[in-house]
């Protein structure tokens, strides 16, 4: 008997028209959005996230929304803080009788809500970091087996920063336990939108330029003049470092704009190798052709949640 998915998932790469697709799932299946985009959590980054608030006002239809607007600029939101809300959010949609729909582009959330990493809270050690700053990868390697083998056995050990991190969980481990993080077990049926790297560059032409006649640079402007510092700007990544970048005088505009796209396209290649990941351990993607019309898609989307019994 198949499965009945306790949520959907809509993921696609930027500028793909998956919150388009996700708030109309919502409509024709009384739902909610809970929203997997890492810099839509802060309030005040608009446009340049594109948020689109008024593409969940459909058809005199509020459709209900989560993961937006969490927290101030200047907070330091991360993914352990992430996690916390979505469990309250889903947990709350299931409570509504509400079927979340999971949408966004961040790879890294969806990977932790799948496979329910239980280290996220642990803290990081500046000290010990500092002791193993001039480590080789091979000595951190070795150093990680110095600790009991149930403490590393699920180890990431692919890269320097990663491996210096399991040695941290290791190292906290073997002095206290962790506190375990209530995650929900998911069921999903999981929709992608797939475009060609030359409709995502495109789109990505496209959209940059419809954000800078809505008013990005204004946006933007505006932050700097409210106190929050450049430094941060540039933390937040894509348009706001490179808009900073133009006002404070950096680049003129046309560099901004070609430095910019070409930031935007790299990062929805990146998007699509966590898509991929994804799908190599164990997650099929109904993929939807992102150069359909949304009925069409739609009718995708319908075709596929008939094989479930939601």
């Amino acid at each position: 008997m198949t499965t009945k998915p306790n949520c959907i998932i809509v993921l696609g790469p930027t500028a793909s028209g998956k919150t388009r697709l996700a708030v109309n799932i919502a409509d024709r299946i009384n739902s909610a959005i809970l929203s997997f985009d890492s810099r839509q959590v802060y309030k005040k980054l608009n446009i340049g996230t594109g948020k689109d608030l008024n593409e969940y006002q459909l058809n005199d239809k509020q459709i209900p929304y989560y993961l937006i607007d969490l927290c101030n600029i200047e907070t330091h939101f991360h993914s352990y803080d992430f996690i916390q809300s979505y469990i309250s959010a889903f947990n709350e949609c299931e409570t509504k009788k509400q079927l979340p729909i999971l949408a966004g582009g961040t790879g890294l959330y969806f990977d932790l809500a799948l496979k329910k990493h239980q280290y996220i809270n642990i803290p990081n050690n500046e000290i010990l970091r500092t002791e193993l700053l001039d480590k080789s990868h091979e000595q951190l390697i070795s150093f990680l087996q110095s600790y009991v083998a149930k403490n590393t056995e699920q180890a990431d050990i692919s890269t320097v920063k990663r491996t210096v991190r399991a040695i941290e969980i290791a190292d906290f481990l073997s002095k206290q336990e962790a506190v375990p993080i209530p995650y929900p077990s998911l069921q999903p049926i999981l929709f992608g939108i797939r475009l060609s790297a030359s409709e995502r560059k495109i789109r990505i032409q496209q959209r940059l330029m419809t954000r800078i006649d809505e008013g990005l640079i204004e946006e933007v402007a505006s932050l700097l003049n409210d106190g929050i510092s450049s430094e941060r700007l540039h933390f937040l990544g894509l348009e706001y470092t490179f808009i900073t970048s133009y006002l404070t005088g950096k680049f003129d505009l046309p560099t901004t704009i070609d430095r910019l796209q070409t930031a935007i396209l790299q990062y929805s290649k990146r998007q699509m190798t966590w898509f991929r990941k994804m799908e190599r351990e164990g997650n099929h993607i109904h993929w939807i052709n992102g150069n359909d019309s949304l009925s069409e898609q739609l009718s995708e989307v319908e075709k596929q949640l008939k094989n479930y019994p939601i």
